[in-house]
């Protein structure tokens, strides 16, 4: 199956976002495009732990329910969350009520702050496992990397949870860490521009 398929302008993408409106949207506007807000970076590892089992159509149809939910997953308001916060979520039903994922944001919240107490913030903690340009697999051939294994381990040890190799990538590819858009998806060479002019957080310069 090729890669890449022509989408409603006749344009090549990539092919995962064939399946959708909504992911032919989030693929054009949002995947692969460099983030440095915390927020944004906390969500997308909540996200992608709540994924787990899932599809990313799925979530992505319940962003909004959860951004709502979570308070736009500002992780200083989440790590606050109680039980009876707990019970609350798990009769939302614009969430995905799993009693063990939402208890993971909880906790994931209080992490998040140690780590942007010590590191200076998330961004640039996360962006210090960007990989080189030679530890690159070919596009949308890997579901790891060794940086996604390194980061996974280095979370769980400091206690995050669904924070696993597989789910690291994936938040490392729509992060912007990792460019992993097909060779002639028409949106890898506007990643590619955004990634140049982006300042890497915690770095003087590119």
């Amino acid at each position: 199956m090729s890669v890449t398929f022509s989408g409603p302008d006749g344009k090549p993408r990539c092919h995962w976002c064939a399946a959708a409106p909504e992911l032919l949207a989030y693929h054009d506007r949002e995947w692969g495009f460099p983030v440095d807000d915390d927020f944004r970076l906390f969500e997308k590892l909540c996200l992608e732990g709540f994924q787990a089992g899932l599809s990313w159509r799925t979530i992505l149809a319940k962003r909004e329910n959860f951004r709502a939910a979570f308070h736009g997953f500002d992780y200083n308001r989440i790590a606050r969350f109680t039980q009876d916060d707990v019970a609350r979520l798990l009769q939302d039903e614009g969430i995905v009520r799993h009693r063990g994922k939402i208890e993971a944001v909880i906790n994931n919240a209080q992490r998040a702050i140690e780590l942007a107490n010590s590191e200076g913030s998330l961004a640039a903690y996360f962006w210090q496992f960007e990989p080189a340009p030679g530890e690159l697999a070919a596009p949308q051939t890997a579901s790891t990397s060794a940086g996604s294994i390194a980061l996974s381990k280095v979370l769980k040890k400091q206690g995050w949870k669904f924070v696993g190799p597989t789910t690291m990538y994936a938040f490392m590819q729509a992060m912007g860490l990792v460019n992993d858009h097909a060779e002639g998806c028409i949106v890898r060479s506007a990643v590619d521009d955004s990634r140049r002019s982006f300042h890497v957080p915690g770095r003087e310069s590119w």
